[in-house]
């Protein structure tokens, strides 16, 4: 009996020492870059036990999942209940020898913790005592965008008609904009597209999803990395020669906008302009001086438009998103102007 005892100890001593090295590894690496990146700012937030995480998603039960990773396969999130409280958690696939997954969720707390935007989603905490940290962020109950204009029909969301896309493209657009001059140093998102955008229960846009995104330098304009993102977002610069910047992201935009204007997925469109001699923009650019881009609208946005006011801002929100994905980068405008221009689009409705 007293061996058995004996065994049972030694493996509940193991398991003690194991979660607590991979707190301390998991815990270093995250405060390792949060100091690197704050500005000698403090960031609090809370540390959750694995034990908490498994019962507020109810042992990460399917039928709480939120949205997957469609790039990489790198994470799923999860709807959760934790004290009396809807939470959102955010779980990493794999393991710390899976490089990618390790250094996208150590992304993912390194620029969430830092923001403070109404459509950034919200970090609270995370759980170190996993290999690959797992982090909890406020709640997103109702989904992504992609799963509201191109996934399947869903009965119990209402129809999103032309103003609720404005108003979806110039909150994200500040969203954007923030990243871009709200901090010493420009962040590029890098892979910013219709799935990275979830919603509250008050249908409230929030973007999520810092997996690639990177600070320019001081005194750099642009980066030069590997190609990394999602086929049909990437801009033509970054997809040639691997240098981005802000311009990247309106460019990307600018293909998002596309996306909610019509209800296409970009990925089938880029699929069928393969075997045209124009690239993507040019192929759009003939629907607009053709005066054919009714022809692409998402038939609820063209049931909607009823009024010569609305077709007008429906034009306007056409030209904007061609402009965003014009082949040069400086050619296409900041974010900020982005975002005026929707405003003011929306405000005419």
């Amino acid at each position: 009996m007293s061996k058995f005892k004996d065994r049972t100890d030694e493996r509940t001593l193991m398991v003690r020492t194991d979660k607590r090295a991979l707190m301390m590894r998991s815990g270093a690496s995250v405060l390792k870059e949060l100091i690197a990146s704050s500005n000698g700012k403090y960031y609090p937030y809370r540390i959750f036990s694995a034990q908490e995480i498994k019962l507020a998603t109810n042992s990460y039960d399917q039928k709480n999942v939120i949205a997957k990773d469609t790039s990489y396969n790198l994470y799923t999130m999860y709807k959760g209940f934790w004290q009396e409280r809807l939470i959102s958690v955010l779980q990493f696939h794999g393991h710390e020898c899976r490089p990618r997954a390790y250094e996208s969720c150590i992304n993912n707390v390194t620029y969430a913790a830092r923001m403070s935007h109404n459509h950034i989603l919200k970090l609270i905490g995370c759980c170190l005592e996993t290999p690959i940290p797992i982090l909890v962020f406020e709640s997103v109950q109702y989904g992504t965008l992609w799963d509201r204009i191109l996934g399947a029909p869903q009965p119990h969301f209402d129809p999103l008609l032309l103003k609720h896309r404005l108003k979806i493209a110039m909150d994200i657009a500040h969203a954007l904009a923030y990243l871009h001059f709200g901090f010493p140093r420009p962040i590029v998102f890098r892979n910013f597209k219709t799935s990275c955008i979830l919603f509250n229960e008050e249908n409230v846009a929030k973007l999520f999803d810092f997996s690639l995104s990177i600070s320019i330098p001081e005194g750099e304009t642009h980066i030069t990395d590997t190609v990394m993102g999602t086929w049909g977002y990437c801009a033509p610069e970054y997809m040639r020669t691997g240098v981005f910047n802000e311009k990247s992201d309106v460019f990307s935009f600018g293909v998002f906008l596309f996306e909610l204007l019509t209800g296409w997925d970009v990925s089938d469109l880029v699929k069928d302009t393969q075997d045209l001699v124009c690239p993507f923009n040019e192929y759009l650019k003939n629907y607009f001086e053709d005066n054919r881009f009714t022809e692409i609208l998402d038939p609820i946005i063209v049931e909607d438009v009823l009024s010569i006011e609305k077709e007008q801002q429906l034009h306007a929100s056409a030209q904007l998103s061609f402009e965003c994905i014009k082949d040069s980068p400086a050619d296409r405008p900041s974010m900020v102007d982005v975002a005026k221009k929707l405003r003011q689009i929306y405000r005419s409705l």
